[in-house]
C-alpha cells in the first residue's frame, strides 16, 4: 500500500475540505479560504508532476473543491473521483487549461475555473526580455565571463542585432501579444506587423499615436501593418513573437517550412505553448543558421526538450517563468482559490473575468462571485449583476 502523501493543514476543522496540490505564493489565498471556514490541505511532496494516482489520494472520500497545476491531467479519472467525493469546483492556477478537459467535468457538474487578466504584463514582459536576450547574445557572455574566457575588448565579440528601427512581428495580438508589441515598439522604437483573425483596433492607434508623437519631435514615425497571412510575417519581421492559443490549427505552426521563410539573422520568441513550435525542426534549423536565434519559455513535451536543444548556443531557454513574478503569482492563487471558494458558497460567476482588480484588492473584501469559471454556461451557472 502506498503512503499516504505529505500535506499541511490549516483550519483542521473547517466545514470545507479544499485540497491544494501544491504550495502556492503568497498568504492571502489561504486566509480567505480559512476565513470562510475551509479546511485547507496543501500537498508537501517534494516531487514536481504528481500523478493522477497521487492526486486521487489528494481527494480521498470527501472534498469540496481541488486548486490544481497546468502539469496535471484533469480528465475523466480526476473529475469522476471529485464527484463522488463531494467535489464541485476544481481550479487550475493558470490562464490556459489545456490540461483540463472540461466535457469531463461538466459530465460530473464539476465547474473549472482559471486565474485570467493577471498574467498579460508579466507574460509580455518576459517575452521581451527573452526577444532581447536572443538579440543581443547575454546568455552567451555571461557564460563566456563565467568561464574566465573574457581577455580584453574585440570588435567581434559576441556582436549581436540591433532592435531600434527593425520590425517586431507578432502572431496572436490578443491581450498578451498586444502588450509585447507596445512594449517593443515604444521602448526601442521598432516598426509593427502582426497576424491575427481579428483586426487589433486599440493596438494600431497606440502605434499611429505613439509615430505621431515621434514625427512631431523630430524623429523617424513607427509603423504598424496587418498582415494578411502568417506567412507574411515570418518573411518580414525580425524578431518574431508567438501568441496564439493552442489548439488543433496552431500545433506546430511553426515548422521546417515556415522556419525557412524567415531571416536568417532573425529572432523567435515563444511564450504561448510549447506545441506551436516544431522543436525537432527547431532544433536543426539553429544548427543550420548560427546567427538565428530563439528564446523559449515552453517546450513540446515539457519538462523535458527535444535532443540537441541544450546544447544549442543561439538557443536561451527558461522553464515557463513568463508568470512568475511576485504579484502575478500570489494574484493567480488568489483567483483560484477564489473561483473554489465562490461555488463552494454557491456565488454567481463575475461577468468580465479580464476585469479581475477587485479580486485582487487587499484593502476591501473580494466580490461575491467567482471570478473566472470556463465552463459556466454548460453547468448553469448564473452571472453576476455586481
Amino acid at each position: 500500500m502506498a503512503r499516504p502523501l505529505q500535506v499541511e493543514v490549516y483550519n483542521p476543522n473547517g466545514r470545507y475540505r479544499v485540497v491544494s496540490t501544491k504550495s502556492m505564493p503568497g498568504t492571502r489565498w489561504i486566509n480567505l479560504l480559512v476565513d470562510q471556514d475551509c479546511r485547507l490541505e496543501i500537498c508537501t511532496e517534494t516531487k514536481t508532476i504528481l500523478s493522477v494516482e497521487d492526486i486521487i489520494s489528494l481527494i480521498g472520500d470527501r472534498c469540496d473543491g481541488v486548486i490544481g497545476q497546468l502539469t496535471e491531467d484533469w480528465g475523466e479519472k480526476l473529475f469522476s473521483a471529485l464527484n463522488r467525493a463531494g467535489g464541485k469546483a476544481f481550479s487550475n492556477m493558470a490562464v490556459g487549461y489545456n490540461n483540463v478537459d472540461t466535457k469531463a467535468a461538466t459530465k460530473y457538474g464539476v465547474a473549472v475555473g482559471n486565474t485570467p487578466g493577471v498574467l498579460t504584463e508579466t507574460t509580455a514582459e518576459l517575452a521581451a526580455s527573452l526577444s532581447l536576450a536572443a538579440a543581443r547574445r547575454i546568455v552567451e557572455a555571461d557564460e563566456f565571463m563565467r568561464a574566465g574566457k573574457y581577455d580584453g575588448w574585440l570588435p567581434h565579440l559576441f556582436v549581436g542585432n540591433l532592435l531600434k528601427g527593425q520590425t517586431v512581428g507578432v502572431i496572436g495580438a490578443g491581450r498578451i501579444g498586444s502588450a509585447y508589441a507596445r512594449m517593443m515598439v515604444e521602448g526601442f522604437k521598432m516598426n509593427l506587423i502582426y497576424y491575427d483573425l481579428y483586426q487589433a483596433t486599440r493596438l494600431e492607434k497606440f502605434v499611429t499615436a505613439y509615430g505621431q508623437f515621434l514625427k512631431a519631435n523630430g524623429e523617424q514615425p513607427v509603423t504598424w501593418k496587418r498582415a494578411s497571412t502568417m506567412e507574411e510575417v515570418l518573411r518580414e519581421a525580425d524578431v518574431i513573437s508567438l501568441h496564439p492559443v493552442l489548439d488543433k490549427t496552431t500545433y506546430h505552426l511553426i515548422n521546417k517550412e515556415r522556419l525557412a521563410i524567415m531571416k536568417k539573422e532573425a529572432v523567435l520568441v515563444n511564450c504561448s505553448r510549447g506545441p506551436v513550435v516544431d522543436e525537432v525542426a527547431l532544433v536543426e534549423h539553429l544548427k543550420a543558421n548560427p546567427m538565428f536565434r530563439v528564446g523559449l519559455d515552453v517546450f513540446e513535451d515539457e519538462p523535458y526538450m527535444k535532443p540537441g536543444l541544450a546544447q544549442m548556443k543561439n538557443a536561451v531557454i527558461v522553464p515557463h517563468i513568463a508568470s512568475a513574478s511576485k504579484w502575478t503569482r500570489e494574484g493567480m492563487a488568489t483567483l483560484a482559490a477564489l473561483n473554489l471558494l465562490g461555488k463552494i458558497k454557491g456565488y454567481p460567476v463575475w461577468s468580465n473575468p479580464n476585469n479581475i482588480e477587485p479580486f485582487l484588492n487587499e484593502n476591501s473584501p473580494p466580490p461575491a462571485a467567482c471570478p473566472s469559471i470556463v465552463n459556466s454556461k454548460d453547468i448553469g451557472l448564473p452571472v453576476s449583476k455586481l
